[in-house]
């Protein structure tokens, strides 16, 4: 039975977003230690808000906002709540 696809984990910011680096780079260090784990690592894509209106209108008060498969999580200020979106989708 083959594999299913591992969805890419989306991490919407901006420019000059303290929170939006802090969420880049612990989004990288799990993504990467799960690949060193043998555990399926999903690319990491970021989402410039100011480039689209429409997720300027939607993420503007709470960025990072990260998304994974159906699953999002806005203002994610923590390692652990990728870590935790990154186990219920991927691990479940």
């Amino acid at each position: 039975m083959p594999l299913a696809p591992v969805p890419d984990l989306i991490l919407y910011g901006r420019p000059g977003c303290h929170l939006c680096e802090g969420a880049r780079e612990a989004a990288a260090q799990l993504l990467e230690a799960r690949a060193r784990a043998g555990l399926a690592a999903p690319a990491l894509i970021e989402r410039d808000i100011e480039t689209n209106p429409e997720w300027q209108r939607a993420f503007f008060e709470t960025i990072p906002v990260v998304e994974l498969g159906d699953r999002r999580v806005e203002l994610v200020t923590s390692a652990g709540r990728i870590q935790r979106l990154l186990s219920d989708v991927l691990d479940a």
